[in-house]
């Protein structure tokens, strides 16, 4: 499996990455074994930064493994809380609770 790669909006791609832009479209360059780059973008609304996070999110649990983004700290951090909940990395940090 590829690593994640978070990069920046002028950094060319790799010669073997499969842009995709629909979610439909990463699943099936998935099944096919492609290593998948999305450039997740909010269109419209106000909290254009939280759309975007969510759209990464979407398309990393539908599996994307690189993402074009001018917001690379947070898309990553919200991509391996993705990758974390869908049980395909280990979370940072666990703690157990006692009430």
């Amino acid at each position: 499996m590829t690593a994640l790669a978070v990069i920046g909006p002028d950094d060319p791609g790799g010669p073997d990455w499969a842009e995709a832009h629909s979610i439909t479209e990463i699943e099936e360059l998935v099944r096919a074994g492609r290593t998948v780059a999305v450039t997740p973008a909010a269109l419209a609304g106000d909290d254009r930064e939280a759309a975007e996070l969510a759209a990464a999110s979407i398309c990393a649990w539908a599996g994307a493994r690189v993402f074009r983004t001018t917001r690379p700290d947070q898309v990553r951090l919200a991509v391996e809380m993705t990758e974390s909940l869908a049980g395909r990395r280990p979370p940072a940090l666990t703690r157990r609770g006692l009430a």
